[in-house]
């Protein structure tokens, strides 16, 4: 997180706390005093010379407008959404950040201005671990200041992250029931958990803001969006000492949150901001003695060889873009012993993860491994917990009598800057099974003695 002058935060802190959907949590203030909500944007002049500039951003990819608006918060230079829409505010950001570095007020950055945006930013970003994800357990997209909260778990609705002490905690929360409104979980939100005081209040048709202290003594944050019956939201809670340091956390935090995240984002993003590794490593699920293996499709994706050592260069057969299952063959290899398969996942919430570390975690190593795990309630997309060790992705989830009953799938994150986080979920047999059938691939039955031999290092060489 960036160090800046007194006088820039107060400025940065005052227009994102006028601007509701970015304003920061502070400390209770009469309700008179409570900032007037900031103009839509500039002056109509400014709008009418922005035009030809929206449509150079316009020309470039979601992921890169995106990134801009993050950088930018974290300059200090922006205080709107980073949904990747360049309106007249996020440009007047480009032309502040321009002016404050000497160069010409173009509202456009030249490639020069765009690695020195991206280098001021980095170091602020990478002090607090920041990380843009994407929250499974209700579907929001967040930025997360994962060195802060490096702790996660389920949480009663959502996601639940929290510092090593509980000083900083972090939830996502979602409300679906039928006839939800915006108002009664705004009500909820100002009881639950009691002992809240608010001191500011933004409500507006589809999404409110709330901030204050809690029993005296933490500050709090709240924004939820609602769309049709269903109301996303995340609450962020800190102790009075660390103000200093996540008032200016929560600013980039509120100007990540994105509710109700469009496909069309989700797959830009995803597609053109995601850094992959040259070299990747996975773990592969030995399904057939004819070299036939199993893995996760995200984890050999954009490959120019995929190699199973000690075995072979292997084919890319088969892919089920929707469950991110990949299927590649190496030919001419005898001695695999194929995973005994389970009939159904079953209710179980504990399995046992059988995989092959990434070499860094392992000093170079590439010795099979075996974790205890839990798997979320839900009965779709079962998060694991914990977070699996990186080269697990495509490892097996085995019951008690070690048949496989699941694949781990490590799931990339979107990151506004430098670096990935991946959240683990369970794949479930019965896709597994779906999709070895297609391929006309009956899976082995019967019971494991042992589950290391039926697991291979999966390596991906990308260009």
């Amino acid at each position: 997180m960036r160090i800046v002058g007194t006088a820039i935060l107060l400025i940065a802190m005052l227009g994102m706390a006028a601007q509701d959907p970015a304003s920061a949590a502070r400390k209770p203030k009469p309700k008179a005093e409570a900032p007037a909500e900031a103009p839509a944007g500039p002056p109509t002049a400014d709008r009418a010379t922005n035009g030809p500039l929206r449509g150079v951003y316009g020309a470039m990819s979601l992921a890169d407008r995106v990134s801009i608006q993050s950088d930018l918060i974290w300059t200090g230079d922006y205080n709107g959404v980073t949904d990747g829409e360049f309106g007249d505010r996020a440009i007047a950001a480009v032309k502040a950040f321009q002016k404050r570095n000497g160069s010409k007020e173009t509202g456009v950055l030249s490639p020069e201005e765009r690695e020195k945006l991206s280098a001021s930013a980095q170091p602020r970003e990478e002090r607090v671990g920041w990380q843009m994800l994407d929250d499974l357990a209700t579907g929001a997209r967040i930025g997360l200041p994962s060195k802060l909260v490096p702790r996660a778990s389920p949480g009663k609705t959502g996601s639940h992250w929290q510092s090593t002490r509980g000083e900083m905690q972090v939830d996502t929360f979602k409300v679906a029931e039928k006839g939800t409104t915006l108002a009664s979980v705004l009500e909820q939100q100002k009881k639950d958990p009691p002992g809240r005081e608010v001191g500011y209040a933004v409500v507006k048709p589809d999404f409110f803001v709330i901030s204050g202290l809690q029993n005296g003594v933490k500050k709090f944050y709240v924004r939820a969006h609602i769309e049709n019956d269903e109301v996303r939201g995340i609450a962020i809670l800190y102790d009075q000492a660390m103000e200093g340091i996540v008032d200016k956390v929560v600013i980039a935090m509120s100007s990540a949150f994105t509710p109700f995240p469009s496909a069309a984002i989700a797959a830009d993003i995803r597609q053109g901001a995601l850094p992959r590794r040259k070299v990747e490593y996975g773990t592969g699920i030995v399904v057939s003695n004819a070299g036939h293996i199993l893995t996760d499709r995200q984890t050999i994706e954009g490959c120019q060889f995929v190699v199973v050592p000690g075995i072979g260069n292997a084919d890319r057969i088969a892919e089920d873009k929707e469950a991110n299952l990949a299927l590649v063959r190496v030919y001419g290899v005898v001695g695999l012993v194929p995973f005994a398969v389970a009939n159904e996942s079953g209710s179980n919430s504990d399995v046992t993860l059988v995989g092959i570390a990434d070499p860094q975690a392992q000093n170079g190593g590439n010795a099979v491994s075996t974790m205890r795990a839990h798997l979320s309630a839900s009965t779709q997309r079962r998060i694991i917990d914990p977070t699996p060790t990186p080269g697990f992705s495509g490892a097996a989830a085995t019951d008690s009598a070690g048949r496989l009953v699941g694949m781990v799938q490590s799931k990339p994150q979107v990151v506004a800057g430098p670096g990935t986080a991946a959240q683990a979920i369970l794949v479930p047999i019965e896709p597994l099974r779906d999709f070895l059938a297609a391929q006309k691939l009956p899976p082995a039955s019967g019971t494991s003695s042992e589950a290391k031999p039926s697991v291979v290092r999966v390596i991906c060489v990308r260009r």
